[in-house]
């Protein structure tokens, strides 16, 4: 009866190793996983921060073009 008792604390041991060590690798390959999408999630903001600045940037060269148009338009009136 001890070598079954045996048997059965060596099956034991070795389940719960195995556990632990599948448990380790998956929260690596979760860390590593994570760590990645944190990279793609910061180089998608600072894609966003550089098209709110485009963005921005278009609306002043927009008004500025208004603007001359406008002087364009008193230019030619003037001459008229």
């Amino acid at each position: 009866m001890q070598t079954e008792v045996l048997v059965s604390l060596i099956t034991l041991a070795g389940s719960a190793i195995g556990t632990f060590a599948g448990i380790a690798v998956n929260a690596k390959l979760t860390s590593y996983r994570l760590e990645q999408l944190e990279k793609k999630v910061d180089k998608h903001n600072t894609v966003i921060e550089r098209t709110y600045k485009l963005e921005e940037a278009q609306a002043v060269m927009q008004e500025q073009i208004k603007v001359a148009n406008h002087r364009i338009s008193d230019l030619e009136e003037r001459e008229e």
